[in-house]
């Protein structure tokens, strides 16, 4: 059962509940994200690698490592985290996305816990992790404040706060609406909604209140001609990534 607190805006569930089936499809409505799931999950190994000292050379370097992922969809981040070690919970307040994430999970012979439930639950029950994922999710709740808060409380002291979303400008409309919503038709139109979309400087402001210090940002770039992604340390034009930690 859903709690009364909550920034689940059940519009948007309603967008994802509709293309759950379609999550390990490369070629179907989540593309886009296995296109950029290369590119945003070297950012993210890397980071956790560094920030708890991990040798990626070993078979497990996560091993022992707690890593929660809000908006987990299908698994595509949950997936990779188990298969470097780490135990991985995966959330997400689509219903449909759970069975999906679960069948793929088993297919693959990983034990990742998924559950249908919020960030706002988990973190009332007192549950903490090293690692937060918060990936493409912040744009679509009702309020970042308050979710980001909980994702802060859901981090044990000493740990890491990964958070991707879209910047907010002439350019990001034109790339992440114009282009892959009615041009390429990469995603369903209406998947996102302009004014929802958050600068890096407000995103940064916005961790800083809920208790979290911002330690590094990143832009996602697309290049059209090699048809791939790259992250970039100075293009935060339309996606990007942040890091945060909670003081120990």
């Amino acid at each position: 059962m859903q709690s009364q607190q909550t920034t689940v805006d059940a519009g948007e569930i309603a967008k994802f509940e509709a293309m759950a089936a379609e999550w390990w499809d490369p070629n179907g409505k989540f593309k886009p994200l296995h296109m950029l799931n290369p590119c945003r999950l070297d950012y993210i190994v890397r980071q956790i690698a560094e920030e708890f000292d991990r040798d990626l050379t070993t078979d497990a370097p996560f091993e022992g490592l707690r890593i929660f992922d809000i908006g987990c969809g299908g698994g595509l981040l949950c997936e990779p985290m188990a298969r470097l070690g780490a135990t991985v919970v995966g959330v997400d307040a689509a219903e449909r996305n759970i069975p999906v994430a679960k069948a793929h999970a088993d297919q693959s012979g990983l034990t990742i816990d998924y559950r249908f439930t919020t960030a706002e639950d988990c973190a009332a029950s007192g549950e903490q992790y090293d690692v937060v994922l918060n990936m493409e999710v912040v744009e679509h709740v009702a309020d970042p404040a308050s979710f980001l808060m909980a994702c802060q409380q859901l981090l044990r002291p000493g740990g890491l706060h990964i958070c991707s979303t879209i910047n907010r400008n002439p350019k990001s409309y034109m790339m992440a609406i114009i282009g892959a919503e009615h041009v390429m038709r990469w995603l369903p139109k209406g998947t996102h909604e302009w004014h929802k979309f958050i600068t890096p400087d407000e995103l940064f402001k916005l961790l800083s209140d809920a208790g979290l210090e911002p330690v590094d940002r990143k832009g996602f770039v697309f290049n059209p001609l090699g048809w791939s992604w790259s992250i970039s340390d100075r293009d935060l034009s339309v996606n990007y990534v942040t890091a945060a930690l909670k003081p120990a």
